[in-house]
């Protein structure tokens, strides 16, 4: 077996795990909001642990970022990028907050 064929193997192997990952992490998540187990915000949690795990699996799997030095930069931009979005969405929510809480 040459180099290249170990390469693409451990590449499809890689995809694998990652796409049997997602679909696991996904289906757990709807499981936990189709038949709630626990409490609104333990489930809220769990989604959100779920949600970050999920973000690691993409980053690792399909993204192939690793914390050697050669992806190191791409690594931070995509974490810059992401909290970007995360004060996006963090300031879209107490927006919303914000005016449930004026509506009640």
């Amino acid at each position: 077996m040459s180099a290249p064929d170990a390469a693409k193997r451990r590449a499809i192997r890689t995809y694998l795990i990652g796409y049997g990952a997602a679909l696991l992490l996904t289906g757990a998540a709807f499981a936990a909001v189709h038949w709630p187990v626990v409490g609104p915000r333990a489930s809220f949690a769990l989604i959100l642990a779920l949600a970050l795990v999920q973000i690691i699996v993409q980053f690792r799997c399909f993204l192939h970022i690793r914390l050697n030095r050669t992806s190191r930069d791409d690594l931070q931009l995509i974490l810059f990028s992401a909290l970007i979005v995360a004060l996006m969405v963090g300031g879209t929510l107490v927006i919303l907050f914000n005016l449930r809480g004026r509506m009640m």
